[in-house]
């Protein structure tokens, strides 16, 4: 089944998260028609190689135009119309930037994979269930309420302040009427009943004009009640869920539901601020003693411009935070002389607005960092927001070419910096702008969340760990001296971050057992890590007990190991990865012969290895590990045909694969065999192809076991020989001359 069509299956709760990465810079329809095609591409390699890219994106518009003469040929008219659009739009969008697109559908992929990790999860962790609280979800949609019905009342204040205008012109046409009659006869009788009608008048007028400016007071303190509270907490939540979903949690959402609110209070205010204007303009064709206008009027006028200055101050927000193409899965860690992106929205969308804002990006303005290092950016760091740009309309910008460039320090060195030091560097990347609207003149800043600067990507590793403690630890976002003193984090949230390292990064998740035993090796012992405080410097300075490295470093080359040597079997959950070797024999010796299970190494970095069980003629139960495999051996052998083609020579001389089911009972072939690079029955027979004079051959792992030994040999003696030349040699030779050339 095609990751896409696993898609389609999910709740709606997922699909609503999907729905979430599909825009205009990658239309959905899209990803539907050609679903199997674009799994089949390899879009992450492309992002770094823009010939490659290029040869993809021609390609995908290949695809679509054959899309376009089957649909012709059904004459789907709306889906014709629609492929024609796309298709233009993606010529059009990047043609000049092949590897965009290609880090766009990367991102896709990984994402969806990452939901689909997240739905076949069945315990969310503490970090998800806080961000997911019916308290949070109830409040969001009062404030939803609670802005509809202030731009009800801001609107039905309109129509009195309207009937307050025509109530003041009828009683201008009656006082100059009047004023008229004066001339002619002063003590009439008509001009008495008149003056009399006249006072009433006025007391009508002066009663409305209470009302208005009292009905305006309450809509600007409700406004103000609102934004104090309930949106300000919404704001900072929606910022919380950012820096999680950031170090790999699930999806952000809400900024569109934010900004709608954000520019109905905008417009309510500008409405009650027109309304003041109003008002002024009435107080000038008349006044009399005990006028509420000239009294209230500043007060009010005041407090609506102090709530459009902060309104809007708040609005400027950082809707993606920096993060280079080539490295997706890790934002805020960016590398000197490398671009990066960042995008920014200001959530009160207005059309006068549109192209009128010019944001400027800068480094480290105005903060001091722990170390004498300095930067400054290269490129683009000028532009100015629009509403074309996002797929959703909203008033944003991106900056897509920005590269910081380390400034040389005035002493000639860098200080004295150890490994650690750089990582733990704190730098912001700050934004400012300038709104000028109606008169008003409103200064905008916002920061990114903090990030790290390398020099080298051998830092990135250690850099990652520093933004995931930060982020986990403090929703603080400009805390840049955190790591002088960085606390604790409780062990229960951090395996929850840790699993979603591997659901984000490598597509699946880890289970109970498997954070079960990486509790055990951060803690060094069995524990209920419910409540239990870990230290930075265990997690990522210490070294683990009787190793070279630490537990990040250690887990670290896992993630690496898994995305680039056996991603799919991880994705199936044909390893269980995260097993101690005691666990290992517990699990195993009750289990048929041949029977096995894939571990990760404890003592080699990025090294996978597998240990079968086996029963000696005496029914003694024996287990047997392979020295662990690396990258290097993986990168000239496919880890599932290093599992098919394995084979044991035992003290008879007789070679077999010992490997018979997955634990817990498996099928070896039907756990692994779609993974296989070619079937068994494919493999070249001797008088088949290759070099004229050669035969053909395969590696083929072997290890040899000593009757008297159950110690794992190393897997290294790979013999360069294929299964059909291994069976004619059998044929031939004796079991001794096969052992000897062994």
């Amino acid at each position: 089944m095609s990751q896409w069509s696993q898609v389609q299956q999910l709740e709606i709760k997922f699909l609503e998260q999907v729905d979430q990465f599909y825009d205009d810079n990658f239309p959905m329809e899209i990803r539907h028609l050609l679903a199997q095609w674009i799994e089949s591409q390899d879009w992450e390699a492309a992002s770094n190689n823009e010939a490659m890219a290029m040869i993809l994106l021609q390609n995908l518009l290949i695809q679509v135009d054959e899309q376009l003469d089957r649909v012709s040929q059904e004459k789907n008219l709306l889906l014709i119309h629609n492929l024609k659009r796309i298709r233009k739009l993606l010529q059009g969008k990047y043609h000049g930037n092949p590897m965009h697109i290609a880090v766009i559908i990367s991102n896709c992929l990984r994402e969806e994979r990452r939901i689909l990790a997240a739905a076949s999860m069945p315990v969310q962790g503490p970090l998800e269930k806080s961000l997911q609280n019916s308290v949070v979800s109830e409040r969001q949609r009062n404030v939803e309420h609670k802005v509809s019905a202030i731009k009800n009342s801001a609107q039905m204040t309109d129509q009195d302040v309207k009937y307050l205008e025509d109530l003041q012109e009828e009683f201008d046409f009656r006082y100059k009427t009047i004023q008229s009659l004066e001339q002619s006869d002063k003590n009439s009788a008509l001009i008495k009943q008149e003056m009399l009608a006249l006072q009433a008048m006025l007391n009508t007028l002066d009663y409305k004009r209470k009302e208005v400016l009292s009905k305006i007071g309450r809509v600007i303190h409700e406004i103000d009640m609102l934004m104090s509270n309930m949106l300000t907490e919404e704001l900072l939540d929606w910022k919380r869920r950012q820096q999680i979903a950031c170090i790999g949690g699930p999806l952000h959402g809400g900024l569109d539901q934010l900004q709608n609110c954000f520019t109905l209070l905008a417009e309510s205010l500008f409405q009650v601020r027109r309304q003041l204007e109003k008002l002024d303009e009435l107080l000038t064709r008349l006044t009399y003693d005990g006028d509420p206008i000239p009294v209230q009027r500043p007060q009010l006028l005041e407090k609506v411009n102090f709530l459009l200055y902060n309104l809007f101050r708040n609005s400027f927000v950082v809707e993606r935070q920096p993060c280079m193409p080539t490295h997706p899965q890790r934002p805020m860690v960016l590398k000197t002389l490398i671009q990066f992106t960042v995008k920014l929205r200001l959530l009160i969308k207005l059309p006068e607005l549109n192209y009128q804002i010019r944001v400027k990006a800068t480094i480290d303005k105005n903060v001091s960092t722990v170390s004498n290092r300095r930067f400054v950016l290269c490129g683009t760091h000028v532009k100015a927001m629009n509403m074309d740009e996002s797929a959703n309309g909203s008033l944003s910008v991106e900056f897509r070419h920005l590269q910081p460039k380390e400034m040389k320090s005035s002493a000639g060195s860098k200080g004295n910096e150890g490994p650690h030091m750089v990582t733990e560097e704190l730098h912001s990347i700050s934004f400012e702008t300038q709104v000028c609207l109606y008169g008003l003149t409103i200064n905008l800043e916002t920061s990114s969340l903090p990030v790290v600067m390398i020099s080298n990507v051998s830092q990135l590793p250690n850099a990652w760990a520093s933004i995931i403690w930060y982020n986990l630890s403090t929703n603080d976002p400009q805390n840049l001296s955190f790591f002088n003193n960085p606390p604790a984090a409780t062990l229960s949230q951090l395996l929850e971050v840790l699993s979603w390292q591997f659901s984000s990064y490598v597509g699946r998740g880890l289970n109970s057992e498997q954070l079960s035993m990486l509790g055990e090796k951060l803690m060094g012992q069995q524990v209920s890590y419910n409540d239990y405080q870990l230290s930075w410097a265990k997690f990522c300075k210490e070294h683990l007990p009787g190793k070279s490295f630490t537990f990040w470093v250690w887990l670290e080359a896992i993630l690496d190991l898994i995305k680039k040597h056996i991603l799919p079997l991880w994705i199936d959950g044909y390893v269980m990865g995260f097993v101690s070797k005691e666990k290992e024999r517990i699990l195993l010796k009750d289990k048929t012969p041949g029977t096995f299970l894939l571990r990760f190494s404890e003592s080699n970095l990025g090294g996978i290895t597998f240990t079968w069980v086996d029963q000696l003629e005496n029914g003694e139960v024996t287990f047997h590990s392979v020295e662990p495999y690396n990258k290097g051996r993986l990168a000239a052998l496919p880890f599932a045909d290093i599992l098919r083609d394995y084979k044991v020579i035992m003290a008879d001389n007789v070679p077999e694969n010992p490997l018979k089911y997955l634990y817990p009972d498996i099928p070896k072939d039907k756990a692994f065999g779609k993974h296989y690079s070619c079937q068994p029955n494919e493999v070249s027979k001797p008088s088949d192809g290759g070099v004229k004079g050669y035969v053909p051959s395969v590696f083929i792992p072997v290890s040899k076991i000593l009757n008297d030994s159950t110690d794992p040999h190393s897997p290294s003696d790979l013999l360069p020989m294929s299964p059909s030349v291994y069976a004619v040699l059998r044929e031939h030779l004796s079991p001794t001359v096969i052992e000897t050339a062994v």
